[in-house]
């Protein structure tokens, strides 16, 4: 098996492949070794935001003042000096990984030369080599997407990608949409202490959330001092010597010290030649693939961001380890369709199953019972009193329909309700459990006593 990039889905797949025995390579530029998720995408940019909660000791206000601060001047050099080393480690690991299981990792770019041969082309040198394998897996992952009519120069104007290697902590900055990775990035600014400003031509951000946790979120980014801009579409942004300035159809202007375009992603297949192997992608550049992330040709896989949606390093993961296993003959079974979505905003946002309004859109009847953190001895102690858990319960089988949590470790606890969910539990078990105390974990038993007692009401009335 050749795997065509070494992010999430692709070691994955090269080190499940290895384990069962086959003779598997994997083929990356030498400076991307873990993919993007790991160099530009997941890990910096979660790396960062624990090194901005750290040094502006944002989440300890509460206990200690507003004015509470770790670090009064902070630098980007001060941010990136924990990402650098969380990346470097992060490398040896996969490194490791690799060559435990003994699969080859080749330094290069590939490209298609027929169906079952790839042609590597070493960067430095430019020599090609060919090599050839039963089965190929496509893992090349994705990058910012960037209008042609915008002038990107990666200091100024910049994407997602850029914002790692910025000089500076700007003053001002304008986050042209308010997806996952916009929002992530306008509540890291906003800690630092710029002033953000959020355009977004959809009425609202983050329509995939719980409204009612969206509402918390949007909250907390105005106390943090971020402009929402909704409703609105960049007509150009223009740079002059002293900064940016945006400019709206509806004749607004924004001056900035820079702005960051936050507008999905596009496939990384235009030097792949996709053609010579009897393969197309779409206009983002995704490949489509059946159930076993089979593409048109049978014998080639694809994985990862690559093939869109949900696009995450998780799903990706469990992607690559299905495909090698179908690849090889091995029984896998389907990916469970409850897949928790985590949010690296500040706060944290995370939810598996349903929302309220899916739940209300397909006319099934639900209570939902709510703990919030303040009301837990954790959350004192933490210093968070504004976080929240929402269990959504049937009130028919009692069984949890969504799961819903805002605030501290939130990507952490959804995997309680991610279990229970999973093993068709009911409410009921949550309330008969013992949670250790003091643990935001006990959230659950609070959220669902309110649910049951909620359900208690309806059935006295029904009686």
């Amino acid at each position: 098996m050749l795997v065509i990039g070494s992010g999430p889905g692709g070691q994955k797949a090269a080190i499940a492949a290895a384990k069962l025995g086959r003779r598997v390579a994997v083929v990356d530029r030498p400076d991307m070794l873990g993919g993007v998720s790991l160099h530009t995408g997941t890990i910096p940019s979660k790396t960062l935001r624990e090194a901005v909660l750290y040094l502006t000791g944002l989440t300890q206000r509460d206990l200690y003042g507003q004015s509470y601060r770790l670090k009064d001047d902070i630098t980007v050099a001060d941010l990136t000096a924990r990402t650098r080393h969380v990346v470097g480690r992060e490398v040896d690991v996969v490194r490791s990984q690799l060559s435990r299981n003994q699969v080859a990792v080749y330094s290069g770019t590939g490209r298609f030369a027929d169906p079952h041969t790839v042609a590597l082309r070493d960067d430095v040198t430019g020599h090609e080599r060919l090599l050839s394998a039963e089965h190929i897996v496509i893992a090349t992952g994705t990058r910012p997407a960037r209008p042609d009519s915008v002038e990107f120069d990666g200091r100024t104007i910049m994407d997602s990608d850029n914002v790692l290697s910025l000089e500076r902590v700007p003053r001002s900055m304008v986050i042209v949409g308010a997806g996952v990775i916009g929002m992530e990035y306008a509540s890291m600014f906003a800690a630092l202490g710029s002033k953000v400003t959020v355009v977004e031509k959809r009425p609202a951000m983050l329509d995939l959330c719980d409204v009612e946790v969206v509402e918390s979120l949007k909250y907390h980014l105005r106390d943090l001092a971020v402009t929402f801009r909704f409703g609105e579409t960049v007509a150009a942004v223009e740079r002059h010597p002293r900064g940016t300035l945006t400019v709206l159809e509806s004749g607004k202007k924004i001056p900035a010290d820079t702005v960051m375009y936050s507008a999905g992603r596009q496939g990384l297949t235009a030097g792949l030649d996709l053609d010579r192997a009897g393969l197309a992608a779409d206009a983002r550049g995704r490949i489509t693939v059946d159930e076993h992330y089979r593409t048109e040709v049978p014998h080639i896989y694809a994985v990862g961001d690559v093939i869109g949606f949900p696009a995450l390093a998780a799903t990706s993961m469990e992607q690559g380890r299905a495909a090698a296993y179908h690849a090889c003959g091995e029984p896998v079974g389907r990916m469970h369709n409850l897949q928790p979505i985590g949010i690296y905003t500040i706060p944290e946002i995370s939810f598996v199953g349903r929302t309220e309004d899916q739940l209300t859109e397909d006319c099934v009847p639900f209570e939902a019972g709510i703990a919030r953190y303040r009301e837990l001895a954790r959350g004192q102690i933490i210093g968070d009193s504004h976080g929240m858990l929402k269990l959504l319960v049937s009130p028919v089988d009692r069984t949890l329909l969504g799961v819903h949590c805002f605030g501290s470790g939130a990507t952490e606890l959804i995997h309680i309700g991610q279990s229970v969910m999973g093993c068709g539990g009911t409410v009921d078990y949550l309330v008969n459990a013992v949670f250790n105390y003091p643990t935001l974990a006990e959230s659950y038993k609070v959220a669902a006593l309110d649910a049951t007692n909620r359900l208690r009401q309806l059935d006295h009335l029904a009686d």
